[in-house]
């Protein structure tokens, strides 16, 4: 991740508040302090703008971050690294693994290459350039200049689209047959197969949400990827049961929705209109 290193005091509860420069314009969001009082004196550190701005265009678009990767696994070189391993320089980034088939082992490179530029600019800090290839779009290609025991190299490497699991449910809902209108959202009954889709699904059953309905049901706390277990205390392991037990519930009375969410369980309240 790619922070903004600041002095100004970041007091318990300004996580998320904006930090702002001399002229008054937003520049980052403020998110952590080191501090060895435990006050506000210390270092803070704000997310960028210009990560924020990618971050929210695509979860604005697509729900979730579309990460498009290019097959390599990089590392910081320290000293001790470039002494261990002969290299010429004792800084920057090195391939630390090339995935077999991906798109940078096509290109040629190789396991122990040193990333000297991205698309012509200085490849030396690691945070820099995961958020670049973030910014990128699959499809595009990306420069990749390398350093290859005391030879220069430069390779053109395609992006391509990293499988997000949620775009593989995503795909399998269909508009009409899974449209559950009175919480606004198109949801899928978890299976054997879709369970093989989620890293951190806690059970093998419940109802994950797939997508959120555009224009319904704006008030229901629901997100695309929790994962319904329960209403009101009853399991829910199918849409018809959900929905059935939704209609079944008294007008104007409180639904309590136990869910997983990022690998957690939490309850949470509604009340329908």
């Amino acid at each position: 991740m790619v922070y903004i290193q600041t002095d100004a005091p970041i007091n318990p509860g300004n996580s998320g508040g904006p930090l702002v420069n001399s002229s008054g314009e937003v520049v980052g969001i403020n998110t952590f302090i080191l501090s060895q009082s435990g006050g506000n004196e210390g270092l803070g550190f704000a997310i960028p703008c210009g990560v924020l701005r990618v971050v929210y265009e695509q979860l604005r678009k697509y729900g979730h971050l579309h990460r498009p990767e290019i097959g390599v696994q990089l590392q910081t070189i320290s000293p001790e690294m470039a002494q261990g391993l002969s290299l010429s320089r004792n800084y920057g980034v090195i391939i630390s693994d090339v995935a077999p088939g991906g798109p940078a082992e096509a290109a040629g490179v190789r396991i122990g290459d040193i990333l000297l530029t991205v698309d012509g600019k200085n490849a030396d800090n690691l945070p820099y350039v995961g958020f670049h290839l973030l910014s990128r779009e699959a499809g595009e290609k990306v420069h990749f200049g390398i350093l290859r025991g005391t030879t220069q190299m430069s390779f053109d490497i395609p992006l391509k689209e990293r499988p997000h699991e949620m775009d593989q449910v995503s795909a399998l809902a269909d508009p009409e047959q899974n449209l559950v209108p009175q919480l606004g959202i198109l949801a899928v009954e978890i299976d054997k197969n879709i369970a093989s889709m989620i890293d951190d699904l806690r059970d093998p059953y419940g109802i994950i949400v797939a997508a959120r309905a555009a224009g319904t049901a704006g008030e229901v706390p629901l997100i695309t990827g929790d994962v319904i277990r329960s209403l009101n205390g009853q399991p829910m392991t199918t849409l018809d049961r959900l929905r059935a037990a939704l209609k079944a519930s008294p007008s104007s009375a409180p639904i309590v929705l136990q869910i997983q969410r990022d690998g957690k369980l939490q309850f949470v309240t509604f009340t329908p209109e």
